[in-house]
């Protein structure tokens, strides 16, 4: 298991966004677990330096709900009856289906969120495609009190090395450039996928790191995850 891992193994910065002048311009520089822990001190620096919240060229449903703390870059698509929320950023050309719920994640350029996905304290990279009913779950299920969690989340690798520390108790997921999804599935709390991995439908996987260009049939990483063709 690493010691640290790298967001910018994962995710490229936004480009396009106008968020040139905020940490999330910087995004690939950080550390995983550094950057859990700075993230709401450069969420709510973002929001003192942005000349507007909501670009206007987004296009945000009427039954959609937006907090006020969201970011949300040009060309963005939120359809009916979602919700983004908790200092979230969709970058610009997001597309969110019906029925999503984003609470506390950094969505990259281009990505598309399927109808009634639901992802909490993750980073999602660019380009991604996760399809209709996934969940990433932020809060692992052995807290005493599920509103108040104190557990850890942790990486786990193969054998006995050490797990990865997150440093909190609320993380979802780092899903990498190109990720592509089936439907029906879970991740998380805590997963880290490599770019141009594809995960098939009915999946629940958490506290793994999926390597790059992977493709995840079942949730046994031993059995299952095996290299993908990329086409150039």
């Amino acid at each position: 298991m690493p010691e640290s891992i790298p967001i910018g193994d994962y995710v490229r910065a936004p480009a396009a966004s106008g968020l040139d002048a905020t940490g999330y311009a910087r995004i690939g520089e950080f550390e995983l677990s550094d950057f859990l822990t700075r993230w709401d001190v450069l969420h709510d620096d973002a929001l003192q330096v942005l000349p507007e919240r909501i670009h206007p060229t987004a296009r945000i449903h009427s039954t959609a709900i937006i907090g006020e703390d969201v970011i949300i870059g040009p060309g963005v698509r939120v359809h009916e009856f979602s919700t983004v929320r908790k200092r979230s950023v969709l970058a610009a050309g997001v597309s969110v289906g019906f029925g999503c719920e984003v609470t506390h994640s950094f969505v990259g350029e281009n990505t598309v969120l399927g109808h009634q996905v639901g992802i909490g304290h993750s980073v999602i990279g660019t380009d991604a495609h996760l399809s209709a009913n996934l969940v990433i779950a932020a809060i692992s299920l052995w807290n005493y009190n599920m509103r108040v969690p104190v557990k850890e989340i942790v990486l786990h690798g193969p054998g006995d090395e050490p797990p990865y520390r997150c440093t909190t108790s609320r993380f979802g997921g780092l899903i990498g450039d190109h990720v592509q999804t089936g439907s029906m599935i879970t991740l998380g709390p805590g997963i880290a996928v490599g770019r141009h991995s594809t995960i098939a439908a009915s999946v629940c996987m958490g506290s793994s790191i999926i390597p790059a260009a992977s493709i995840v049939r079942s949730a046994s990483p031993e059995a299952v995850i095996k290299p993908r063709r990329i086409s150039r």
